[in-house]
């Protein structure tokens, strides 16, 4: 089981069925520990074949607007919380 998958994304956005999940990574970058985000897009969908929920990283046409909104908060949130050191990094729940 990797680091990865016992963390939680410090933030998620959603305009559904489209997901942003914010992810901190810590780095040694010049002998120092430096806090650095990521942001993984998703979408959840019912495989009727396979009569589960899946995930997919492709995206409809229709999708992008989604899209380009989700990847705006992102940055937004991403931007505000680096320029305030003092913000708290406790993981949060979806909005949207």
């Amino acid at each position: 089981m990797s680091d990865r998958s016992l963390q939680r994304p410090v933030k998620e956005f959603r305009a559904s069925p489209i997901k942003a999940a914010i992810w901190r990574n810590e780095v040694e970058q010049n002998g120092q520990r430096v806090v650095r985000h990521s942001v993984r897009i998703g979408k959840r969908y019912f495989d009727r074949q396979q009569n589960a929920w899946a995930d997919s990283e492709y995206f409809f046409v229709n999708d992008l607007p989604r899209v380009r909104l989700l990847v705006e908060k992102a940055f937004e949130f991403i931007a505000l919380k680096e320029s305030d050191p003092d913000s708290a990094e406790a993981p949060d729940g979806a909005v949207g």
